[in-house]
């Protein structure tokens, strides 16, 4: 958090969570925490001890779900869905068990068991270098605190609930249930010191179109209750009594926006192609069945990325393969005929299920994982497969192994589908005979001998966030050389044109999947290097679409001769932001006034 001034108009600068701009009076929530209390239990007293812990999970069960009823209700069932997590955590084998143990062979209350419980496993999934089993962590503070104060007897802080006069909400966090229920007319937008991006109450204020700002540290701190904000959610910008200038400036960026947004909403069923007619595929990346709805209507070009994983977590046994066919064949049909790429699991390393007691490994991240865990447990994996080409009956499904390090992985993989394709045969089960297969590059050896998998598979997709780490050793979320992280390196860029030119050679298509593919500003980088393929997250289409059809290839091309020659990652980001701005300029007004 940045001061520009000690008095008058200061700017303090977070994590921009949700769109909107707003400005209104401060309004500062303060959390009180009471003690957990810890005492020793009688032994005859135990048995009480587990009803009370019983009874707090179905209360917290059915408090949770009003929630979804009424977000439900406000919303859809796509943003509920949210809350399936938080059940699932409830229904959790492992919590229930460790603290009934913990519990009887310690003698210890409920609140001092659970307490404990869940501070370690919230600890451990915080520490993950996986966005979504981080947010997780998030799901599991707020369940824990509603049981904790069903335990305890305590009211949930009700202050939001009874605002009279609307205001900018400042907290040090709010839950997704408690943001889930804001009301609009009164929260005009909320500033909170922890969270991310992708957390859910980032997803809820997004679909409650309320301004927001995350990861703003010590702002409940900084800022009295009353003062006059504006709130920028575009930039992540919180302007504490802020000018008539700011004002006006502001002003004109509201106009600016509503403008951008019709002309984005006009080309949504428009195909994404150049100014010279080149078409460009663009695919939406998913997590779950509940995304189908936001896949059609940002406009789509089907699934490029459907990650598998969320089938696998929060949950005390493998899924069946009929659970799987159902949640492939659910997307498959609903998108049809449009492509959904489904990616073999990628769970490993640091992302195990609790209950397969995997020995810890001293690098996880370069350990057991992705395919290597999948070519080994055979059963895991033929399961999977199976699934996936039994929803491959409706004629629309690829396959995409993550992780390849080299041929023979792909090819031990391919017999086992070609393995599993007999056994469906001989059940009579339907599946696409020629169903296609492709790779994921994030590994900086798949990119250097692209041409051997591209003799192999029928497609690339190039996971720029691992492959970017991967090359430069360089973890992202270590605060303390995050600033090497550099997705327009050279020797990046180098590895991302060995990859394009190997699938031209082959007659295979290349797609990017990764982070890359949804800035607008390296759309152009990225066609110029020879992507044809780009998903992403389904908002971020228009704008990238928008981009696309102003471009020319020449000028794509021209950009990315430039960055093969050029030894400065940043003079070649400088370059591509150029590009982008010259030819889209409306696109990128909603910048800081």
């Amino acid at each position: 958090m940045t001061d520009q001034a000690q008095t008058g108009e200061r700017v303090y600068k977070g994590i921009p969570a949700s769109a909107g701009i707003c400005q209104g009076k401060a309004f500062v929530l303060h959390r009180t925490q009471s003690p957990i209390p810890r005492r020793e239990v009688a032994e005859a007293d135990l048995p009480q001890e587990i009803h009370r812990f019983e009874q707090a999970l179905l209360l917290t069960r059915q408090q949770i779900l009003e929630v979804q009823r009424k977000v439900s209700q406000a919303l859809n069932a796509q943003e509920a869905s949210i809350f399936d997590a938080h059940l699932l955590v409830l229904e959790d084998p492992t919590l229930i068990d460790s603290v009934t143990s913990m519990i009887l062979s310690r003698k210890i209350n409920v609140e001092a068991a659970f307490q404990e419980f869940t501070d370690k496993y919230t600890a451990t999934l915080s520490a993950i270098d996986d966005a979504y089993l981080r947010e997780r962590a998030t799901d599991m503070r707020d369940v824990s605190s509603r049981l904790m104060n069903n335990l305890m007897g305590r009211h949930e802080n009700t202050d939001l609930q009874h605002l009279s006069q609307p205001c900018i909400v400042i907290t040090e966090d709010l839950s997704p249930s408690e943001s889930a229920l804001l009301d609009h007319k009164l929260v005009l937008g909320f500033v909170t010191e922890a969270g991310s991006k992708t957390s859910h109450t980032a997803i809820m204020a997004r679909s409650l179109q309320i301004p927001a700002i995350v990861g703003l540290k010590d702002a409940s701190t900084k800022i009295k209750s009353g003062t006059h904000l504006l709130l920028d959610g575009y930039n992540g910008s919180l302007i504490v009594n802020p000018t008539d200038q700011s004002l006006f400036e502001y002003g004109q960026l509201i106009r600016r926006h509503a403008s951008i947004e019709e002309k984005l909403q006009s080309i949504q069923s428009l195909p994404a192609i150049t100014l010279c007619g080149k078409t460009i595929t663009l695919s939406a990346n998913i997590e779950q069945t509940s995304d189908i709805a936001a896949v059609k209507s940002f406009g789509a070009d089907g699934v490029g990325l459907f990650r598998t994983e969320y089938l696998y977590i929060n949950r005390d046994s493998m899924p069946t393969e009929e659970e799987q066919f159902l949640a492939y064949h659910s997307v498959a049909a609903a998108l049809k005929p449009a492509p959904v790429i489904i990616r073999t699991l990628d769970l490993g390393g640091d992302k195990f299920m609790s209950h397969l007691q995997i020995p810890q490994e001293m690098n996880p991240f370069l350990g057991w994982r992705a395919i290597r865990f999948c070519l080994e447990e055979r059963e895991v994996f033929r399961a999977q497969l199976r699934a996936i080409l039994r929803a491959s009956a409706e004629r629309n499904v690829k396959i995409m192994y993550p992780m390849i390090s080299s041929y023979s992985e792909i090819e031990k993989a391919n017999a086992f589908v070609e393995e599993y394709k007999c056994e469906l045969r001989s059940e009579n089960l339907p599946f696409d005979e020629n169903i296609e297969v492709g790779a994921m590059i994030e590994i900086p050896s798949a990119a250097v001998a692209a041409d051997s998998l591209a003799k192999r598979v029928k497609f690339f997709s190039i996971g720029t966030n691992d492959l970017i780490q991967y090359s430069l050793a360089v973890d992202r979320l270590n605060e303390r050389i995050a600033q090497l992280y550099e997705p327009t390196h050279p020797a990046v860029l180098r590895l991302i044109k060995s990859t394009t030119d190997a699938a031209q050679r082959h007659g295979i298509w290349c797609g990017v999947c990764g982070e890359m593919a949804g800035d607008p500003l390296l759309t152009p980088l990225l066609l110029g290097l020879g992507v044809t393929e780009l998903s992403i997250a389904a908002p971020l289409l228009p704008q990238v679409k928008f981009l696309i059809r102003r471009l020319k290839m020449d000028d794509a091309c021209e950009l990315a001769a430039f960055a093969l020659q050029c030894e400065s990652g940043r003079e070649i980001l400088e370059r591509s932001h150029a590009l982008a701005r010259r030819i889209a300029p409306s696109l990128f007004e909603n910048d800081t006034p």
